[in-house]
């Protein structure tokens, strides 16, 4: 048996208005979690959301400032992986932002 002490979360109070602790206390209910669990999950959704939405914009902004420096990174692409298969879908997070030549992708 360990002497160790145990190591539990530590928890401290926020404010959110009576409709989002009624909205967060109704989906805990229907999923059988606690509210902290359900918390949890939607900052950890919001966090990968913004994640994307931060790798989109930069893959935007580097197709729009720097085109040739775009290409070359596709034709880097194309040597390491080949070219794209036609039977491959493209990840949700990619679709529309990389523009294929007609007939492919």
């Amino acid at each position: 048996m360990s002497t160790e002490p145990k190591h539990e979360a530590k928890h401290t109070t926020i404010r959110v208005s009576i409709v989002t602790r009624d909205k967060i206390a109704e989906i805990a209910k229907q999923e059988g979690r606690p509210m902290t669990a359900v918390i949890d999950s939607a900052v950890a959704d919001y966090e990968h959301k913004k994640f994307w939405q931060t790798v989109r914009q930069q893959i935007e902004r580097t197709q729009r400032e720097d085109p040739e420096g775009w290409a070359d990174y596709l034709a880097e692409v194309e040597v390491l992986q080949g070219p794209p298969s036609a039977s491959l879908r493209l990840a949700p997070e990619w679709e529309g932002l990389i523009d294929f030549p007609e007939g492919e992708g």
